[in-house]
């Protein structure tokens, strides 16, 4: 799964040169982004177009009966995206690209002690684009909620010794391929297979990024070295 990822880009025109997002909507450094938060993401307009815009983080579907049940679908399984009533519709045509350097994963740790948590990023260091679904839920005419999930697949070798799954990252090539309202779903399925293990790196961080009301650089301070089996030096 994917529950946190920063980004953490101190200027904003480097997102702007990468991403169609427009100059009218806000960038700021994120750190730690958590379920409900609002995100940067790139949609398209009915002709196709796309644009930048801020979602919240968890899909409510168009006919959800209220809005917190968002928190339970920060995350789309990659296989099961036409099987799922939710996300159906929007892999057919609401599909966004979420823009981010790095994603967190927690490793399970010694009895009574915390989990360790790691940064994965690509291992150039450069921005990138989850796969993502978004929608638009309505009551009445003034309130409306626009929001999105990350998609997500199986691990990399680089990962699956944390967690099983991991976002799906596109490459920059499909990027456009992903928010083109007409490619084949078989297409857009062969596109989600994430990262691969040689383009990924992965690197321990200390505690401050487990409260996820944390949003500061010290998210991605380094883990103190770890007592006795050099478990930092495994996912380096």
């Amino acid at each position: 799964m994917c529950g946190r990822y920063s980004l953490a880009v101190p200027d904003p025109s480097q997102v702007r040169a990468r991403f169609p997002v427009g100059e009218a909507v806000e960038i700021r450094a994120r750190y730690n982004v958590a379920p409900g938060d609002e995100v940067l993401a790139v949609t398209t307009d009915r002709d196709g177009a796309p644009r930048g815009e801020l979602l919240r983080w968890g899909l409510v579907p168009p006919w959800s009966e209220e809005p917190r049940s968002g928190l339970k679908m920060i995350n789309a399984r990659s296989e099961t995206l036409e099987q799922r009533p939710a996300y159906r519709r929007a892999f057919e045509r609401f599909r966004c690209l979420i823009i981010a350097d790095g994603f967190y994963e927690w490793a399970a740790a010694a009895e009574r002690r915390p989990k360790q948590a790691f940064h994965i990023t690509r291992r150039d260091q450069r921005l990138f684009a989850f796969a993502g679904l978004w929608s638009v839920w309505h009551r009445g005419e003034d309130d409306e909620i626009r929001s999105c999930t990350i998609i997500t697949t199986a691990a990399n070798s680089a990962v699956s010794p944390i967690h099983d799954r991991m976002p799906s990252i596109l490459e920059p090539e499909n990027e456009a391929v992903w928010l083109e309202h007409g490619t084949p779903l078989p297409v857009l399925h062969d596109i989600l297979h994430g990262l691969s293990a040689a383009e990924t790196s992965v690197r321990a961080v200390g505690p401050a990024v487990n409260d996820a009301r944390c949003d500061v650089p010290e998210c991605l301070t380094d883990a103190p070295p770890p007592d006795g089996a050099g478990q930092q030096a495994l996912f380096t």
